[in-house]
């Protein structure tokens, strides 16, 4: 049977340190603040955004929200962020996505000042990570697949690691950042042509589907070691990865559980980054 690879424990040592750092701040009168755009009222958002509320009150960490309407006009929007990046008391800057259809993407995410972008979405931000510079911003849930496998101590050199997501969000700068630690990497998606002959010979799989149980036991190998990104809500609103977790950690190395697996490191990560830019900017 496979060794549970939790994520509870990395966010519990990354929040044992963000606590010294933060009552440091406090001594100079300092508290790290998020402001929060999210623009409509969709589930998932909401209930992420009451994740990082609770998470940000436990550590002391103050929160704006910015409810904004789905059809805001992207002047409006932009003069918002701007409002923000000059708001010397806010530390870090969250825009939920995918945006609407009628806004801008790359406009957007240019439009966050760079000192607080918290989740790496500015261009300029992740341009440094595929130039292989990983002392900035990273984004939260890549950062979050490295800080585990750092946690348990695996180590990246010279491993062949299969990454099944090719977005700005996860697949692509995951697949940077594990180049930068000397891994050999494969990207995979949709169109790849027998995946689970790809994945056997991986060392490890990171997967970001968003299909829940997709992945079965034939994907992998007995030495496989298994990262699910993915949190999937069946009917019932219970969680699940993309793997089929009770049969594959019968037969792999290690797994991650969904939920209390990567989807916790990455939540902590984001505070981390809160806490980082107030740092810097104090």
């Amino acid at each position: 049977m496979a060794k549970i690879l939790y994520g509870n424990e990395v966010a519990l040592k990354i929040k044992e340190d963000l606590n010294l750092r933060i009552g440091k701040l406090k001594e100079k009168n300092i508290i790290p603040k998020l402001a929060i755009l999210r623009m409509g009222n969709k589930p998932d958002d909401i209930a992420y955004e009451r994740s990082i509320i609770k998470n940000c009150e436990k550590l002391n960490i103050e929160t704006k929200v910015e409810e904004l309407n789905e059809d805001i006009l992207e002047e409006d929007f932009l003069k918002l962020m701007e409002s923000l990046n000059n708001e010397k008391e806010t530390h870090g800057i969250l825009v939920f996505r995918p945006y609407p259809k009628h806004l801008n993407e790359n406009i957007i995410n240019s439009s966050i000042a760079l000192n607080k972008d918290v989740d790496c979405m500015h261009p300029l931000n992740l341009e440094r990570i595929f130039e292989g510079d990983l002392n900035g911003f990273m984004p939260c849930t890549p950062e979050a697949v490295i800080e585990i496998l750092k946690y348990y101590d695996i180590d990246l050199k010279g491993k062949n690691i299969v990454i099944i997501n090719r977005s700005m969000v996860v697949g692509k700068p995951l697949s940077m950042m594990v180049l930068s630690h000397n891994a050999t990497v494969t990207i995979c998606h949709s169109k790849t042509i027998d995946l689970p002959s790809i994945t056997k010979k991986a060392d490890i799989v990171v997967t970001a589907i968003g299909k829940a149980k997709l992945i079965k036991e034939e994907y992998f190998n007995e030495n496989s070691i298994v990262i699910d990104v993915s949190i999937n809500v069946d009917e019932n609103g219970k969680l699940y990865g993309d793997v089929d977790f009770e049969n594959v950690k019968e037969k792999v190395r290690a797994i991650t559980p969904v939920p209390k697996g990567v989807g916790s490191v990455t939540t902590t990560l984001l505070l981390k980054h809160i806490v980082d830019a107030a740092e810097r900017n104090s």
